[in-house]
């Protein structure tokens, strides 16, 4: 549908999704080559099945956005050591174990345009494995030897813990305010951009200032990002998505694109909606859908992602010029851009 596609930032001018991921991976393109290869050693084990289940969701794709964040933010500030591949790959272990463990309590079927590992292995063997992929980017950390970095990333995993179970308990109650969504996303998805982009300040022994500035940027990078996610649930289609659309609603998740519908549309429709949420049925996908649409719940979704994503950009105003720093804006403009 043109809402979300039409929120494609001003300050990306005409390039598409794909370009801007293009051109931010081109400038750090042996970083990344570097973060893979690193990723692919520390999946090792003697245990089959770790490297079974690992291999597949590591090697599912993805866009790596908050290893790129890192990097990204380490180089801004000028960093010349290698810690910063390590630590990219500390994110997105991290990353991988929250989507093997999200699989499970919501009961996926489909992610990156795959089956999900819970759905080939099971439950049970996807959480010991999100469970082993926690533990040895912890392992990954303490080889870093930075205290603070073990500071900044215990505390951010226990932060996404909270936000998942925030969602639990929200989950099938339409009476979820803007502000609960709000601070559940800060803390499910949010927080792991913000100190993505903190531990490449700390890496570079940057400033406090510098490293609040880097801090600002991730918080707001990933808010953006993530209502953008949930508004392409009942916006695009599975293909598109690499998910099957309306999962949100499956799983009684209430969302933004919800949250506001339900303010707006028509008692009949509010009901339809309720009845959709409390249930986890998909069956009245089609006409809620267009209710989202109608009622402007799209487009409000996408203004206030676009803000958060300004936020993102200017905050970035306070660090020195320069490629890695305009890729940041790249990051940002990308973050509300997406059609797929």
């Amino acid at each position: 549908m043109g809402t979300v596609s039409s929120i494609s930032s001003a300050h990306s001018g005409s390039q598409s999704p794909a370009e801007l991921l293009e051109a931010i991976h081109s400038l750090i393109s042996e970083d990344m080559a570097a973060v893979d290869h690193h990723i692919q050693s520390e999946l090792k084990s003697d245990v089959v099945l770790i490297e079974q289940i690992g291999h597949y969701i590591v090697g599912a794709g993805g866009k790596r956005l908050r290893p790129v964040t890192l990097i990204l933010g380490a180089h801004t500030l000028s960093y010349q050591g290698t810690a910063h591949v390590d630590l990219a790959a500390v994110i997105e272990f991290i990353h991988t174990a929250t989507l093997l463990h999200d699989d499970v309590v919501d009961e996926s079927e489909l992610r990156r345009g795959r089956e999900t590992a819970n759905d080939l292995w099971g439950n049970a063997a996807s959480v010991l494995v999100g469970d082993f992929l926690y533990s040895r980017a912890f392992q990954m950390m303490v080889a870093v030897g930075n205290p603070k970095v073990m500071d900044i990333m215990a505390q951010t995993t226990n932060a996404i813990a909270q936000g998942e179970v925030m969602q639990l308990i929200n989950s099938h109650d339409p009476e979820t305010s803007e502000a609960a969504y709000l601070e559940t996303i800060t803390r499910k998805t949010a927080r792991l951009f913000e100190s993505a982009a903190r531990l490449g300040a700390v890496l570079a022994d940057a400033s406090p200032a510098s490293e609040r500035v880097l801090g600002d940027f991730g918080l707001n990078l990933g808010i953006a990002f993530q209502m953008v996610d949930d508004a392409l649930d009942y916006s695009a289609n599975a293909e598109q998505m690499g998910k099957n659309a309306g999962d949100d609603l499956a799983e009684g998740k209430i969302t933004l694109p919800v949250i506001f519908a339900l303010t707006r549309a028509e008692p009949e429709e509010r009901q339809m909606i309720r009845s959709a949420i409390e249930s986890g049925s998909r069956d009245a996908l089609p006409k809620i859908r267009e209710i989202i649409e109608s009622t402007g719940a799209l487009a409000y979704t996408c203004a206030r992602a676009e803000e958060h994503a300004a936020v993102a950009r200017q905050s970035l105003e306070a660090l020195p010029a320069s490629n890695y720093r305009t890729a940041l804006g790249q990051l940002a403009d990308f973050s509300v851009s997406r059609t797929f």
